[in-house]
């Protein structure tokens, strides 16, 4: 009997550099890890590379010189209203600088007591003490420091509204804490909204409440004039610190990758392995209440094998309810006909209650991501095998 499903190998690489040939790189990487680790691909294997290798590839930066000639470009008047960026050193903090290299009289309104994906800028129960309702309350940047100015962040040590209020201080800056995302209207009609996932709903909240310009962040650096980069489709979603001046982009045109590497793979071994890039996994901190996902997306760009969702039977159900009166050998004999001769769509029934309806996607980026991790650890590409085989599987 098999006695091993799932693997996961970190597959080390070079540093990428501007201009190197990815796709070659990631096969060669590959193929060097099988021969010195005697192990071989099989069909629908999965490979996933890390979104960062890929922006650094193709060259995606910008500078922070860049962003405020787009905000000077989008934006009329001498003043800007932000709303809802996420309290990221890495991701907004350059944003927060290009806006500020403008010039302008920035407000900039903060979510309490949490960002969108988690981060906390105030202790709850302190906040429920002072009788302070967040789902109508708005704080200005003077009650906030008096009631939280030594609040810091448990991950990084930092007070963020006193982190992004230096951060700009080469310019003039009001920082608002409200969930209401008209409440920058009364400060200004100029507004970018710098959420991620709830970005859609804000501009529209905005612009129906009167607001003047909306744009989002997905709005910026969509398109190039020949030295920056560039997103079409997520702008500076999903961008990242790279210098003290310039900021790494989302990847873009990824599908031409990914069918790269499948199909060069597929040369050299003859198997259908599947090629996602990956970025930030989609899950929930426990400890920290942070909810990971700061990309736009999990996956920017995947070969057409990984669509759709898992079908799959709870064992655990079986084993309690339809195959309680197995035993043993019998049992897992009986577990094994249930699962290959499942229904093609298990969506809403007893059989599959309990198992993890998500995109495949997002659950191999999560899976890759946190195999990789975030730091030193030199394994940007991640070779999953098995994944798609059950107890079944001979």
């Amino acid at each position: 009997m098999r006695t091993i499903g799932t693997q996961v190998r970190g597959i080390r690489a070079p540093i990428i550099k501007e201009g190197d040939d990815l796709v070659d790189i990631v096969v060669s990487s590959l193929k060097k890890s099988w021969e010195n680790e005697n192990y071989q691909l099989k069909d629908k294997d999965v490979v996933g590379v890390t979104e960062s290798l890929v922006a650094r590839a193709q060259g995606n930066y910008v500078t922070i010189n860049d962003i405020a000639e787009e905000i000077n470009e989008k934006f009329p008047g001498d003043e800007i209203g932000v709303v809802f960026p996420i309290l990221s050193r890495n991701r907004f903090s350059m944003i927060l600088k290009g806006i500020a290299l403008t010039g302008r009289k920035i407000y900039l309104q903060l979510s309490y007591p949490d960002d969108e994906v988690g981060n906390s800028l105030m202790d709850n129960e302190t906040m429920r003490k002072l009788e302070i309702n967040p789902y109508s309350d708005t704080l200005s940047e003077k009650e906030y420091n008096k009631h939280f100015s030594d609040y810091t962040h448990p991950f990084t040590g930092l007070n963020y509204v006193h982190f992004y209020k230096n951060v700009a201080d080469n310019t003039d800056i009001d920082i608002i804490l409200s969930n209401q995302a008209e409440t920058i209207l009364d400060y200004t009609k100029n507004i970018l909204a710098a959420d991620i996932h709830t970005r859609s709903q804000t501009k529209k909240q905005l612009e129906n409440a009167g607001a003047n310009t909306v744009l989002g962040l997905d709005d910026l650096c969509t398109e190039s004039n020949g030295e920056k980069g560039f997103n079409p489709e997520y702008g500076l979603l999903g961008s990242n610190k790279a210098s003290d001046e310039k900021l790494k982009l989302f990847p873009k045109n990824g599908d031409n990758f990914v069918n790269q590497v499948q199909q060069q793979l597929k040369e050299i071994t003859g198997k259908n392995v599947e090629v996602m890039i990956y970025g930030d996994g989609a899950f929930k901190d426990p400890a920290g209440k942070i909810w990971e996902l700061a990309d736009p997306v999990v996956s920017p760009a995947y070969t057409s094998g990984l669509e759709g969702t898992p079908n799959e039977v709870k064992l655990k159900y079986l084993a309690d309810n339809d195959l309680k009166d197995y035993e043993e050998e019998e049992l897992l004999k009986q577990m094994k006909k249930e699962i290959k001769q499942k229904e093609n769509n298990l969506v809403g029934k007893l059989k599959a209650q309990g198992t993890t309806p998500r995109q495949l996607t997002d659950l191999l980026g999560s899976l890759c991501d946190l195999a990789s991790g975030s730091g030193d650890k030199g394994t940007p590409i991640i070779l999953v095998q098995g994944y798609f085989d059950n107890l079944a599987t001979e």
